[in-house]
């Protein structure tokens, strides 16, 4: 892989979450955002603004949508696109990787490490920046590693190390 050492990790992605967060961007910019301004022209022509729900509504969800697409816009422009099957170091955590671990309870865990803007518990992918995958970073299989947590250190154990 390419050396990204300089590279904020903020600006990671996978080509899965940067397809995700561009179907989520055109949603918004093709689909929401012209049904919005459609209730917002009609409810401008029903007279007072001032107590019109639809037009004060519509405006302020005309507003978050804007405000989500300019930050998805600059995010899909300065990200850097790594795609883990290009991973050639595949016995070592890195970004990208899936990760079998075991904590002091005896509790496997199974995570994917991905970008910061891309994570998603209920699909077990975690920020790259986030305590759990800064303490897997570089581990090895049967490495043990120390997650730091507020009630102090817990030792986790990697089982696997996969790549796409």
């Amino acid at each position: 892989m390419a050396d990204h050492s300089k590279t904020p990790l903020a600006l990671y992605l996978t080509p899965q979450g940067a397809v995700r967060m561009r179907e989520e961007l055109r949603e918004l910019m093709q689909v929401e955002r012209p049904k919005i301004v459609e209730i917002v022209s009609w409810a401008a022509g029903n007279g007072d603004r001032s107590e019109n729900g639809d037009y004060l509504y519509g405006k302020r969800r005309l507003r978050e949508i804007d405000r989500r697409a300019r930050f998805l816009s600059k995010r899909l422009e300065h990200a850097l696109v790594i795609d883990p099957a290009s991973q050639t170091t595949r016995d070592r955590v890195f970004f990208g990787a899936s990760v079998s671990y075991v904590d002091e309870e005896d509790v496997t865990h199974d995570v994917t490490i991905v970008g910061c803007d891309e994570a998603d518990l209920t699909r077990r992918e975690i920020s790259l920046v986030s305590p759990v995958a800064r303490a897997l970073m570089r581990s090895r299989v049967g490495d043990e590693v120390s997650l730091q947590t507020p009630s102090g250190p817990v030792m986790l154990e990697v089982l696997s190390i996969t790549y796409p």
